[in-house]
């Protein structure tokens, strides 16, 4: 490696870290014998740093050039920072002789918008499709869509990539408007929209030739920052419920906003990222998607922000304390799921292990249910749960004490960025 290809790394490389939307996980392109690397059903390989950063895929811009003038970017136009490119040629090349060297298992490649946006993505598409015809590769590749490049283009580049992503960044329209001035929701939510039907299309039309490549098999996520811009986590996470439902994402990522452009008068005053903000609304995100919550019970008019000091699901418990005790022999799945202290897997094996006997509290625990945090919200075979005769806020202290003592983890000023949902059952 000559010392200005290392230099571009260097540079490329550390101006990528600020994009969290990468995520490996479901796509499978086999390997047939004849080509290089592998990706499985399960996701590939992956190691983290001390920051809970994925390392196993080659993380660069294909540039960190850009004609937009964003608030919150430290790659906005009007800064003075070094930039750099990399060629098509040389973004292939790192990538399969890293591969060949066990540093990583993919490729996510993202990039500031030089020229135009047809410019960018036509090189974008190009270095997924030199790595797939030329190089034989078959290892993960993520690519983003540029917002406002052509159809054509991002069709392209959803033949040869895993998962796309296009970044919607601020939660609404207004605070785009103000923060980055040359980009506007249409141009965003377009390519989305067609990444949704192509998946669609290619989903139908691989039923009738199954010989029909594969469109971006990994689906799609987002980004959206918090913090950078005054949304309350109501608007934020009824944006996310809506991407879901409307264009089928497969993830829509957080990134507590960092203050790199703290001049910039638009931008509040912040001297570390809301990181504590940014855990909760992944839980929050983790609710919706696998615990049947909607956006609207997590947070609402009334309640428009998340309790930073509890996870979301002990809060809705904790506003919802007519809907408890339930019986844990009788209660449906849904109803068991929104029980604190209770997890996805505890649940089904719930569901399963009633059947044959009823259950009691020594049950729950060889199940793997937090009985210090359920106790409260569910009776069984012995237990009858004394939460009637507390209040709300008697029983949150007497919850956050408990956990306390027993070494659960003190919610602080930070938390690992990437270390999400770690209190959800």
């Amino acid at each position: 490696m000559t010392d200005q290809l290392l230099e571009k790394l260097n540079i490329l490389g550390a101006a990528a870290k600020y994009d969290v939307s990468c995520s490996s996980s479901g796509s499978s392109r086999a390997n047939n014998g004849q080509g290089v690397g592998n990706t499985v059903s399960a996701g590939i390989c992956h190691s983290f740093t001390e920051d809970g950063r994925c390392i196993s895929l080659l993380k660069i811009l294909l540039t960190n050039n850009c004609i937009y003038d964003c608030a919150y970017c430290i790659n906005r136009k009007s800064n003075d920072t070094k930039r750099a490119t990399f060629s098509v040629s040389e973004v292939v090349d790192l990538t399969i002789n890293f591969y060949r060297r066990n540093y990583i298992e993919g490729l996510f490649l993202s990039s500031g918008v030089v020229r135009n946006p047809d410019y960018t993505m036509e090189r974008l598409a190009a270095i997924a499709r030199d790595l797939r015809l030329i190089h034989k590769f078959n290892g993960y590749i993520h690519l983003k869509a540029i917002p406002g490049a052509s159809k054509e283009l991002i069709h392209e580049a959803g033949i040869y990539a895993d998962r796309l992503s296009v970044n919607i960044e601020i939660p609404t329209e207004a605070n785009l408007k103000l923060l980055a001035p040359d980009k506007n929701y249409d141009d965003t939510l377009r390519p989305m929209l067609q990444i949704k039907n192509n998946i669609i299309e290619n989903i139908e039309e691989r039923k009738i030739f199954r010989s029909a490549p594969r469109f971006a098999p990994g689906g799609q996520s987002t980004q959206l920052i918090i913090g950078a811009s005054p949304e309350n986590d109501h608007q934020i996470l009824s944006l996310a419920s809506g991407l879901y439902a409307d264009q089928k994402l497969k993830r829509v990522y957080f990134s507590g906003y960092m203050p790199v452009n703290d001049y910039d008068k638009r931008l509040p005053a912040l001297k570390e990222p809301p990181l504590v903000r940014e855990n909760r609304l992944y839980q929050s995100d983790w609710l919706m998607r696998f615990y049947f919550f909607k956006a609207d019970e997590i947070v609402n008019e009334k309640y428009p922000n998340l309790d930073l000091t509890i996870d979301p699901k002990l809060s809705y418990a904790l506003r919802n304390l007519h809907l408890y005790p339930i019986d844990i022999n009788k209660a449906d799945y849904e109803m068991i799921l929104r029980v604190p202290g209770i997890g996805v897997q505890s649940a089904k094996m719930i569901v399963m292990a009633r059947r044959h006997c009823k259950l009691n509290s020594e049950n729950l625990k060889k199940i793997g249910v937090v009985m210090k945090r359920a106790k409260y919200f569910i009776t069984c075979n012995e237990l009858m749960a004394p939460q009637k005769d507390y209040q709300a806020e008697t029983l949150r202290f007497k919850l956050l004490n408990g956990e306390t003592k027993t070494g659960r983890r003190k919610i602080s000023n930070q938390l690992d960025l990437f270390n999400p949902m770690p209190l959800l059952p």
